[in-house]
């Protein structure tokens, strides 16, 4: 049998997948990443765009952590959005429509081109693993064709394949994503180590001919004038700018859809798991919001060099007919032609409750998830966990502690306490809602947030280190400035803080200030604007930091605790909290609760 030997292995080469290797490879281990295919590394299964609301937030993070989404989108996007630019600072969220196969094929490059990192297509049909008096932990894994790669490190990034199922109407066919197959063995081999497998589904609208589409009844949508980019190592984009398009449903279409929604899998019994709540199926969208006439079409171009428009609201897996109808039925795409139906597909997750805040495994040491695997869905979420989970396994094997973020240090660390404390019962997205400290976590400081700490441990090389350093004097001379001058008597920082008061102002009062860069410009406006806030942010961040200090040992029995409830006992051993913060986080916890574990923790 042959046997290949690295540090981590990371399994599918998605969106987690490649960031979780590029992550573990730039700290510098050896790292092989399987996919059943090479051709499909990086991919964008459904819609072909990067960020959004809170998304491109973390695109931000992913980029500050030395990642490569930011790149790679910066390098092929074809549209560029700020969103929310009505709202303060905090809702500001970057958003690009991608070259969906330019995109994909400089994700490849990056991967490709990464020391330490080999890049293998294998399909993995079982975990290895070493039992030593019921203490599991992994070894490595099996691949198809009598080989194994041997590592003391795994982090599984199956997205959408697991025992994946995919329905358009009543067919249904094997597979995670058109044109491609399912894995079956990894579930098998999950369930026999012990983990707990549910089923989720998603979905994706169809993809029409932009030849067949008449834009004179559509309304326009351009990108911004002045494309920001994402990654911090772009300080402007050149971009040929292509437009997207808005259309409308109507109630013929609705009515349409109602009347075949006994074919529609989701209400025929044919699929029984939930979908994403926040990313409904047109079909969920009729009869959720039956009062609603209409609903909006975003047509999103996939390319320069195709003619593919994905039709981003309309996710759906009724029949074929009955898709061919609903466009007949809707202005300017009434002779628009299906090159790809929409589908829906059905796949095994495992429950993020069995994950350390570090994502490795509880049930078996050495084992990470990261990506759709934990109940999550987008491009985003994924890569953030790939790109933690391959560095904490990468610091594992170097016998270093975890990187773990806190909820007020990124959105990162919001979606990953999310998930380890609360669990799912829906396919999990980001929002901003979910960050209690957004004010703090907005998409311009996301370098000064994270790039000094990726650069302690080796996921950021010096140079990206020395613009952040170089950002920083400008910031603190800006500040200084600022700090040392009065305006018609009263502090320049009090009158920055005044509602109509803008950075040009400032600038008309102290000329150097135009010398500062964009970006450190733009820092010390909202550092000194929104000060006040900031500062309240920052006495409740310290309280929780006080909770989080006190540790709850990992052998810390619950049940010992008298008069505490049943219930509570029962999700503090689930969840296995590693602090008073986590713990008082779980879903369905009391103030009570909290009270008699640190009575209990102070008594020992």
């Amino acid at each position: 049998m042959s046997s290949y030997d690295y540090d981590i292995l990371v399994i599918g080469a998605g969106h987690a997948g490649t960031e979780a290797a590029m992550a573990a490879a730039r700290i510098g281990v050896r790292v092989a990443l399987l996919t059943t295919n090479l051709d499909t590394v990086g991919q964008m299964s459904c819609n072909p765009a990067i960020g959004g609301v809170a998304k491109g937030q973390i695109v931000r993070e992913i980029d500050a952590l030395g990642g490569i989404m930011g790149q790679a989108i910066d390098k092929t996007g074809l549209q560029f959005r700020m969103l929310n630019m009505r709202k303060g600072p905090a809702m500001h969220s970057p958003r690009a429509q991608a070259d969906k196969q330019a995109y994909q094929i400089e994700i490849k490059r990056l991967v490709e081109n990464q020391e330490n990192l080999a890049l293998r297509q294998e399909m993995v049909d079982g975990i290895l693993i070493e039992d030593v008096d019921g203490s599991k932990s992994v070894t490595g894994v099996s691949v198809r064709g009598g080989a194994e790669y041997r590592a003391p490190c795994v982090v599984l990034t199956t997205g959408t394949f697991l025992q994946a199922i995919m329905h358009t109407g009543e067919a249904q066919t094997p597979g995670g994503r058109a044109g491609e197959g399912t894995s079956g063995g990894i579930s098998a081999a999950l369930t026999e180590l012990g983990f707990t497998l549910e089923r989720f589904k998603t979905g994706t609208p169809p993809r029409i001919n932009a030849r067949t589409i008449d834009y004179s009844q559509l309304e326009e949508q351009p990108g911004d004038d002045v494309p920001r980019p994402f990654s911090y190592l772009n300080e402007a984009l050149e971009v040929n700018q292509l437009s997207c398009w808005i259309a409308y449903t109507n109630e013929v279409v609705h009515e349409l859809i109602r009347e075949n929604l006994h074919r529609a899998p989701m209400y025929s019994g044919q699929i029984e798991s939930s979908g994403p709540r926040y990313c409904p199926s047109v079909e969920d969208k009729i009869v959720r919001f039956a009062d609603k006439d209409q609903h909006q079409l975003f047509l999103e171009p996939e390319g320069y060099d195709t003619l593919e428009v994905y039709v981003n609201g309309l996710s759906t897996s009724l029949p074929r007919d009955v898709q061919d109808k609903m466009f007949a039925q809707i202005p300017g795409l009434e002779n628009a032609e299906i090159m790809r139906y929409g589908y829906a597909v059905e796949y095994d997750f495992c429950p993020p409750d069995q994950l350390q805040p570090s994502l490795e495994t509880k049930t078996v040491a050495g084992l990470y998830f990261a990506g759709q695997i934990n109940g999550t869905t987008g491009y985003e979420e994924a890569g953030a966990q790939g790109l933690m989970a391959g560095a904490n396994a990468a610091l594992s094997v170097k016998g270093m502690e975890p990187l773990i973020l806190g909820r007020e240090e990124a959105y990162i660390g919001v979606l990953i306490d999310d998930l380890v404390t609360c669990g799912v019962d829906e396919p999990y997205r980001m929002f901003t809602s979910r960050a209690e400290y957004r004010l703090m976590l907005r998409q311009d400081n996301a370098d000064r947030r994270l790039t000094g700490r990726a650069h302690e441990i080796g996921l950021v090389d010096q140079m990206r280190f020395d613009r952040l350093v170089a950002k920083e004097q400008e910031i603190e001379q800006g500040t200084k400035l600022i700090e040392a001058t009065r305006h018609d008597g009263v502090p320049l920082e009090k009158f920055l803080r005044r509602p109509e008061t803008n950075w040009d102002d400032v600038v008309g009062i102290i000329p150097e200030l135009g010398d500062l860069s964009a970006a450190a410009a733009e820092q010390i406006f909202f550092d000194i604007k929104y000060a006040g806030y900031i500062d309240r942010q920052n006495v409740e961040i310290e309280r929780q930091q006080r909770l989080a200090e006190k540790r709850i040992p990992t052998d810390f029995d619950f049940t010992s605790i008298s008069n505490l409830r049943n219930e509570a006992r029962e999700k503090f051993a689930k969840v296995q909290p590693v602090n008073i913060a986590q713990a008082s986080r779980i879903s369905g916890i009391t103030p009570a609760d909290i009270a008699l574990v640190l009575a209990h923790l102070s008594g020992k």
